[in-house]
Parts: C-alpha cells; structure tokens; sequence
C-alpha cells in the first residue's frame, strides 16, 4: 500500500506547501489585477491601483483561516452538499462584509498617509456594496471549491479507510461491530487493512486517521463511534483526539502538568491527557 516517493515528500512538507500555495495564489493575483487596474485607470495616480488590490488581498489571506475552518466543519462532499451548500452561501455574507470593511478601512488609512481623501461607497454605497458581494461570494466559493478538490486528490493519493460493510446475504465473515479488518481505497485499487496494525488513531476534523507505518489513513467517523468498534484489549483512549495500540507503546513519560508524552516504537511521541493517564499506566504494567 505504499505511496510514491514524490507523495510521501510532499507529506513531510504539507503544511509548508499550504501555505506557500495560497500565498503563491493570491499574491499573483494581486499582481496581474493591480496591472490591469492600472491600464484601466490611466488618470489615476500610479500608487492607487496598488493600493486598491493590495489592500483587498491582505484582508482575503487574513480571512483565508476561517474559510479554512468553516469548510472543514461543514465539508462538502456528495452524501451532504445540499445540507452544507446553503450553509456556505450564509457564511458568504459575514465573509464579505468584513472584507469590504477591512479592505476599505485600509485604503482610507492609505489615502490619510497620501494627504488624500477617500470616499468609500459615496451615495450609492448599498449598489456598490452589492457588487462588491457579487465578487466576493465569488471567490469565498473560489476558496470552498479548491479546498474540496484539494481533499478529494489528497484522499485519491493517500488511500481512504472504510469499515467493512455486512453483505447482503449470509452472515458476515467477521464481526462488523468490531472490524478485524478495514478496507482501503487508493488510486483506483482496494486493499485490506488489519486493525492489529494501526499504531495509533487521531482526530481529524470529520476525520479518524488511521496511522500505520509512517502513513495515515483517513476514515469518514468521530472518536466516540470508531472507539465502540475498537478492541478495549488492544487500544486505549490516552486524549481526547487519540488512541493507542498497546502493541505499539514503548514508553510513558510523565509531565509536571499531570498529562503524560507517549513515545511508539517508530519514535512517534502522542499526548495522553490526565483523565486517562492512570488507567493507561495501569494497563500498561506500570505502578501509578
């Protein structure tokens, strides 16, 4: 089940590449469109342009996070976009309302270092904030869009976890309350997962990933309903966003905060909150 080796660098570098991503994107952006303001406002003076785009790319990066999280709270996928697509055109109103106030407020700032004055909507600010609410419903689903199809090539790349399924006729071949075996979808093919391999679980937005071997594996769950399908003898709750094989546990390190550092045996190290310290040293043979 491995991945390429170019997958498994863009892994180790993930975030970076986020980041570096968005800014790359809206940084050309304010670039192409502060030259097209230019050569459409000949008359203006050279640094207004500038000021104009810049100023609404600044506010859009910061702003950038929420939209982040609010599609990761109500993703859209295939089972729920009806229910999540009008939630998104709602949340589009407060993104463009902040938006048209910071990006106004910073161009005024700009226009008073300027010695010049600034009106912002003039008369007629509800038809200008109505068009500036076109563009900006505009790109909040720019952002809500990339960022789905940026999930479905992560999970088409890094495997999808799925539990078994009871077939339609006769009776299962295991137990389907307590998977001994999960199935991947990866790149087109399928494979089978033992639960006895997974190292470790962690919370993931609508997420439970499944680690195993340096790899995680996404399953569609919550924590409180994959632990009720998990082996009590062989995984532990050590946090509210982890649990561990016990096969796999090497050392508990105490904390003078009363939590504890698990290191695994691939040097991993997951936090165990206090709450279930005790009943993981406990378990794992070791006096409290």
């Amino acid at each position: 089940m491995g991945t390429t080796p170019g997958f498994d660098i863009y892994q180790r570098w993930r975030r970076p590449f986020e980041v570096g991503a968005w800014v790359a994107f809206f940084v050309l952006n304010g670039i192409f469109n502060s030259i097209n303001s230019r050569l459409d406002h000949a008359g203006a003076a050279a640094w207004e342009p500038w000021l104009w785009e810049w100023s609404s790319l600044l506010v859009l990066l910061a702003l950038l996070p929420g939209v982040i999280a609010l599609e990761r709270r109500w993703p859209i996928r295939f089972d729920n976009w009806r229910r999540n697509l009008p939630l998104h055109l709602l949340f589009s109103v407060p993104f463009s309302l902040i938006h048209v106030s910071a990006m106004h407020l910073l161009r005024k700032l700009g226009y008073l270092a300027a010695g010049r004055p600034y009106d912002a909507f003039g008369a007629s600010w509800w038809i200008n904030f109505g068009y500036e609410y076109l563009k900006d419903v505009r790109t909040y689903f720019v952002i809500v869009g990339t960022l789905v199809l940026y999930r479905l090539w992560r999970l088409r790349q890094q495997g999808e976890a799925k539990l078994l399924a009871a077939p339609d006729e006769g009776a299962p071949v295991e137990p389907v309350d307590r998977p001994e075996r999960f199935l991947v979808r990866k790149l087109g093919k399928e494979f089978l997962l033992n639960a006895s391999e997974i190292e470790w679980l962690q919370a993931s937005g609508n997420y439970v990933n499944l680690h195993v071997r340096g790899r995680d594996y996404p399953l569609r769950a919550t924590m409180a309903g994959i632990e009720e399908r998990l082996d009590p003898a062989r995984f532990v709750r050590v946090h509210r966003s982890h649990f561990v094989n016990l096969d796999y546990l090497a050392e508990i390190e105490p904390l003078e905060s009363g939590d504890a550092r698990l290191q695994m045996r691939d040097g991993a190290k997951i936090p165990c909150s206090r709450r279930y310290r005790a009943a993981l040293r406990e378990r794992f043979g070791q006096p409290d």
